[in-house]
């Protein structure tokens, strides 16, 4: 008889980079992040506690929180800080915290370093290259409407 394990809220870390600070490139700086979250490591919104989005001073043109709403996390409760500003720190970056009820062990959480933010975790970056045209496929498919 398989024993199932307990139920409990795991962190899941991400962080990307924009590549300016407009709206368009927050949301989908922020969409491919979250979009490749919920795919690598299966996360229903139902399961999500809550989810905190930081963003360094040098971005501010939208709430990257839109961004996981927009793929249907409508009833998340989510919140939108700034990152404290550190001399040499990584700039336009989008940082976020989920907070996560899964089985899972901490040891199997994938966390979603892109494309600038590799740098500040090299470790976990080594994940299969992203195919950045099929994840914006899914996430066309996945966009809420309204």
């Amino acid at each position: 008889m398989t024993e199932s394990r307990p139920t409990v809220c795991r962190g899941v870390r991400g962080a990307t980079t924009a590549r300016a600070d407009n709206r368009d490139e927050i949301l989908t700086a922020t969409r491919q992040m979250v979009a490749l979250m919920i795919r690598r490591n299966g996360i229903e919104a139902s399961d999500v506690a809550s989810v905190t989005f930081t963003v360094t001073k040098d971005l501010g043109a939208e709430f990257p929180a839109l961004a996981a709403r927009q793929l249907g996390w409508i009833d998340v409760p989510l919140l939108c800080s700034y990152e404290i500003s550190v001399p040499g720190s990584l700039p336009q970056c989008i940082r976020v915290l989920v907070h996560w009820n899964t089985d899972k062990t901490q040891k199997e959480i994938q966390h979603v370093y892109l494309h600038g933010a590799k740098r500040l975790r090299p470790d976990l970056s080594q994940l299969p290259p992203v195919d950045y045209e099929e994840l914006e496929q899914w996430i066309r498919e996945n966009l809420s409407e309204g």
